[in-house]
């Protein structure tokens, strides 16, 4: 990187973390990075949803279909305290913290940029890219469905992506071809029944106890009836019933996600859980009321663009510097750029080499080895100068 650019990113990081914005709330985040972008004298655009934007380095052929690489960062906090102590660029931001480590991707995809767009001016830039900052990434189903709506896969080719990851040491990196992250999708019930007395709850709908066997049976039913490999999973986040302890409640609420590994059973997940839920509240006579929202797919990696992401690590940091990573059950919705066009996201390296304590993502402790930054950014340059479309 050129000189001071490392001290530039790491100062930018740590305003964005001290300004956490929640999913489509960006509007410091979005002007922030519109304006350094300028300063090198780009034109970026933000998105007409008023948060995120778009920026093109280089020049298309004359016919204009030359295609580019994306580099995709997000830009959006998470609704959790900063927790961290005697850190000068702790969150200012009551109750919201960069707490997945979106303030990185983006200063990653910035500093990329910036790189970029010198090597354009010295006509050192081989083919075109574009720099995406999505807002909404933790808001499901995300915000990359409106982002590609706006059109910002126009032109491209393939894209690349990269997130935080807390297990490996900073300098390193983690790849994978094929899936590399789950589906994720939100369930929210709602069941019902008339109410009554603890005393005689064979004359009503014992709807703790129905509440209690959904929350049991319905992640158990539902991973007897698709292939074990899937990895298909219902956890609950939330469940709440009643006000007193002589009293049977008349509604209970069940909130969680569903996760799936596999791309063909996450389509099947919707059908399979409404019938789950269905066939145990029916048990014990309840109503059910199920919302099923569909969230984000897996993010499957594609190989050629994995290679070009290790061939890019290669060249700046050596092949030892490179690690298999596994498939995480988190959701990301990067996957849905790649239901349009070749990609691949690449795990990032952000923990202290040495560093035991664990500061796992949506936590409100998380943070980062800073000499991270640098990595991404020559990975991301790297990838760039060898994509010779």
């Amino acid at each position: 990187m050129p000189p001071g650019l490392a001290a530039e990113l790491t100062a930018f990081r740590r305003d964005l973390h001290m300004h956490p914005e929640l999913g489509n709330q960006e509007f410091r985040t979005t002007e922030a990075i519109k304006a350094r972008l300028e300063e090198a004298g780009l034109a970026p655009r933000v998105l007409a949803i008023g948060t995120g934007l778009v920026c093109d380095i280089g020049d298309r052929d004359a016919e204009g279909v030359r295609p580019m690489l994306a580099l995709r960062g997000d830009i959006d906090a998470l609704p959790i305290p900063d927790t961290k102590t005697g850190t000068a660029y702790r969150s200012t931001a009551p109750g919201r913290a960069h707490a997945c480590g979106h303030d990185v991707h983006a200063t990653v995809v910035l500093g990329a940029g910036l790189v970029l767009a010198d090597l354009d001016r010295r006509g050192l830039l081989p083919n075109p890219v574009r720099l995406i900052f999505q807002p909404a990434e933790e808001v499901l189903p995300g915000g990359a469905p409106d982002t590609i709506q706006a059109g910002v896969l126009e032109g491209v080719g393939r894209i690349i992506a990269l997130h935080c990851d807390p297990k490996v040491d900073a300098g390193r990196i983690g790849l994978r071809h094929g899936p590399i992250t789950s589906a994720c999708d939100r369930l929210e019930i709602v069941l019902g029944g008339p109410g009554g007395h603890t005393a005689r709850p064979h004359l009503t709908t014992d709807l703790v106890t129905a509440a209690a066997k959904v929350a049991t049976d319905v992640p158990a039913l539902v991973s007897r009836r698709v292939d074990a490999r899937s990895g298909l999973a219902v956890t609950w986040g939330r469940i709440e019933s009643g006000h007193a302890c002589n009293v049977v409640p008349q509604h209970a609420e069940l909130s969680g996600t569903v996760r799936c590994l596999d791309l063909d059973a996450w389509r099947l997940a919707p059908d399979l859980v409404h019938g789950a839920v269905t066939e145990i509240a029916d048990l014990h006579r309840a109503k059910a009321e199920i919302n099923y929202i569909k969230g984000v797919p897996p993010v499957v990696n594609e190989p050629a663009t994995t290679e070009l992401l290790r061939e890019a690590m290669t060249a700046r940091r050596g092949a030892a510097s490179i690690e298999d990573t596994e498939q995480s059950l988190g959701g990301e919705d990067f996957s849905w750029y790649l239901e349009q066009v070749p990609g691949a996201m690449v795990r990032l390296g952000v923990r202290r080499p040495g560093d035991r304590v664990a500061r796992d993502l949506h936590r409100g402790d998380f943070d980062v080895d800073e000499s991270a930054i640098a990595v991404g950014v020559e990975l991301f340059t790297a990838a760039a100068l060898l994509d010779v479309g």
